[in-house]
């Protein structure tokens, strides 16, 4: 049995630092992620007037309150963080003064405009270039609005955000469940907020500074649960998150046939606790729509364990996955070429046909992806001589994935 403790988690982390930022009073973030992403979100609150330091492990963030944050005196830089551009723009929505989002990287080509048209629902003034960076957004006077069939758990955390500062409360509906990180850091900090399965319903209103202490990233955990099962060992991740809606993947494996047991351990504000990998025999299965939202960034692994399992695999629903860091249904599928497996894409969904055994028969080439990186390095455990170019770009959300992953495979 091998042992594994994730790194933090970056979707909580980028949160905390946000909300802590307009909370009033100061927050304690216990084990934050520091990576590029949540560098360039310590970069933006700065620029905001908002001061932070470090202590040990921890960054304690000054909060200003909602209308404290004063007018930045150039372009929030986003850096590659899709998460951070589009939180930032519900946050900056309800501002009293103008402000400009713009990015690096392959964030400047990554869609826009359906953060900007639903924050436009709520009186939102938000501009994009071309559905694109950078975001122009001017004062406005929010209100409440009921909103329907949002089906991205940045949407929805831009819209919580931006609700926030509004005249009324504002109802979300989302079309199918995503990741709820935002909604339970409202709630720890005295947000008037309900959630009951795919509605929320928030009510405007300041928020007070809490400690939290961030929990393991079950995305960076991913694949080693996957190069376990494929490698046929034994493995047991400790102190990760066990948030439902990122439980996506582990669901989808246990579907396949993979043994992973769960043992959580707390459960507010987020649920936290370990997980076994056991030795494995795993099938093909076929995946709908509405499991995708819960296991987006790990799809890239479901087809690489599907392509090792007997049978035809289908991942319906994953059209999304084109805008991402890279166009993430390509550069999969360019993946799993090099590995040797067939493999196709229709109508939103990805066809894979598992073989017996992976072959190195060209270089992967990651475009620059963290994801499709992991996932090479994934299938490398049973693939001998397989080239990874690029490998690292995984510094964009786990810096220290290669010493990790060597250390265990």
């Amino acid at each position: 049995m091998k042992y594994y403790s994730p790194p933090p988690d970056k979707s909580a982390t980028i949160r905390a630092l946000l909300l802590a930022a307009a909370a009033n009073g100061s927050a304690r973030v216990e084990n934050p992620l520091c990576c590029g992403d949540t560098e360039a979100a310590l970069g933006c609150l700065e620029a905001l007037g908002v001061r932070h330091c470090r202590d040990g492990r921890a960054i304690i963030v000054e909060g200003r309150g909602l209308r404290g944050l004063k007018k930045p005196d150039g372009p929030l830089d986003a850096g590659e963080s899709g998460a951070l551009a589009r939180l930032l723009a519900g946050l900056m929505a309800g501002q009293s003064f103008p402000s400009e989002i713009t990015g690096r990287g392959t964030l400047l080509k990554r869609p826009m405009a359906p953060v900007a048209e639903a924050l436009a629902k709520l009186g939102a003034k938000v501009r994009t270039s071309r559905g694109l960076l950078p975001l122009v957004i001017k004062p406005a006077r929010l209100k409440g609005a009921r909103i329907n069939g949002v089906d991205s758990a940045q949407i929805k955390s831009a819209l919580l955000l931006a609700g926030l500062y509004a005249g009324g409360p504002i109802s979300i509906t989302e079309k199918f469940q995503t990741r709820d990180h935002t909604e339970r850091l409202l709630a720890l900090m005295g947000a008037r907020i309900i959630k009951d399965g795919r509605r929320i319903r928030l009510e405007p209103g300041p928020l007070t500074a809490r400690p939290f202490e961030v929990p393991g990233d079950i995305s960076s955990a991913a694949p080693f649960i996957t190069a376990a099962l494929l490698a046929g060992r034994e493995l047991r991740v400790e102190n990760c998150g066990l948030n439902p809606g990122r439980l996506g993947f582990t669901d989808a494996l246990i579907k396949m046939g993979a043994k992973i047991e769960l043992s959580p351990a707390s459960a507010f504000p987020e649920p936290a606790g370990s997980l076994t990998v056991g030795l494995s025999r795993l099938k093909a299965a076929a995946f709908r729509p509405a499991g995708i939202p819960a296991m987006i960034d790990e799809v890239p692994l479901l087809a690489v364990a599907a392509a090792a399992a007997p049978g035809v695999t289908t991942i319906s629903g994953v059209q999304a996955l084109k805008a991402k860091e890279s166009d993430r249904v390509a550069s999969t599928l360019a993946l799993l070429a090099s590995l040797g497996v067939k493999a196709s894409y229709s109508r939103g969904a990805l066809k894979i046909n598992g073989v017996k055994k992976f072959r190195a028969v060209s270089p992967v080439d990651t475009f620059n992806d963290h994801r499709i990186a992991m996932a090479a390095a994934a299938a490398s455990v049973v693939c001998p001589g397989l080239e990874i170019r690029n490998p690292g770009c995984v510094d964009k959300s786990y810096p220290g994935f290669w010493r990790d992953f060597k250390k265990l495979f």
